[in-house]
């Protein structure tokens, strides 16, 4: 593991009215949800300086998390953070609990005028922290865009790491300040463009679990006694290749229009794990369309192949 953060000099004592000061000056921070980002994130601010002054966190789990990357910051109740919290509240908790807890704060009246409240979800953008900007408050949405173990490893994985931020125009230049401090890089995501942002990220890094995974089960069920081994290079090399290369790094039967191939890997499937037959044909057809698309696989040579997807997929639908 990398070398942690080095922690910047103490931060000033009580709170300040954000200004334009702000984007230079270290930040009193609560944070409410103790859960993987959040005590990640915080940590990864107290490493940079800022005074984060309470967490909430009443789970098992999150008091362990609290100990191994906050354990001099105080648990409090999720009121008494955002009270705490002069000039910015950090609320990491899941997506369909945020609108419920922002209108929460907001209805107590703990919430500050001009004190920064931001939340970690992908799929949101500022229109769910309305309650607080009602109540005076300014919102950003800071999406870190990486998975999360909980533990002070994470704190090595910071550095270079995307988030997607959406953020009013004032407070950009905080936004920036604050994604630098955590040793990230901003993306900046339009407010309308925020559940395709999302959407693509699940699909790409959520889906990918769940193939590899699938793959892993199918080579267990052909007798492979270590499926990660045969697994591990194939996989690796493929990432990179796509990343870099995009629609040219593909290979394999589709991309050849092999529908001989595909039509016994289909009837195999059907035997073994007829669960994973319409995940099959969904990626075949959608890496169809992309290697046509991209000129990998010519339209008479995929006619074959079509025919034979179009065909099983007739069969799972019947």
């Amino acid at each position: 593991m990398s070398a942690p953060l080095r922690p910047r000099p103490a931060a000033p004592q009580g709170p300040a009215v954000l200004g334009a000061s702000a984007t230079s000056r270290l930040l009193t921070v609560g944070v409410v949800g103790a859960g993987r980002v959040g005590a990640v994130l915080g940590a990864a601010l107290a490493a940079a300086g800022h005074r984060v002054v309470a967490v909430s966190g009443n789970s098992g789990a999150s008091r362990a998390r609290l100990a191994l990357l906050l354990p001099e910051v105080p648990r409090r109740p999720v009121a008494a953070v955002a009270h705490a919290a002069a000039d910015l509240l950090l609320i990491a908790v899941p997506d369909d609990r945020l609108a419920a807890v922002v209108a929460d704060l907001a209805e107590r009246g703990v919430l500050h005028p001009g004190q920064i409240v931001a939340h970690t979800s992908g799929a949101h953008g500022l229109a769910v922290l309305g309650p607080a900007v009602a109540a005076g408050a300014r919102p950003l949405a800071l999406h870190p865009a990486m998975t999360f173990t909980g533990t002070p490893d994470d704190l090595a994985r910071l550095d270079g790491m995307s988030y997607g931020v959406t953020a009013p125009a004032e407070l950009r230049a905080l936004a920036a300040r604050l994604v630098t401090d955590l040793g990230g890089v901003p993306e900046w995501v339009a407010e309308s463009d925020r559940p395709l942002y999302h959407a693509a990220l699940a699909h790409g890094a959520n889906h990918l679990v769940t193939l590899v995974n699938e793959a892993t089960d199918r080579l267990r069920d052909a007798g492979v006694s270590r499926p990660e081994k045969v697994l591990a290079p194939l996989l690796r090399a493929a990432l990179e290749n796509a990343l870099r290369l995009g629609d040219d790094a593909l290979t394999g039967p589709v991309s050849r229009g092999d529908a001989g191939t595909v039509q016994r890997h289909l009837a195999r499937l059907a035997e073994t794990a007829p669960e994973s037959v319409p995940a099959y044909l969904a990626l075949a057809r959608r890496t169809a369309d992309r290697a046509i698309a991209a000129g990998r696989l010519r339209p008479v040579d995929a006619q074959s192949l079509l025919g034979v997807l179009a065909d099983n997929a007739r069969e799972v639908a019947a």
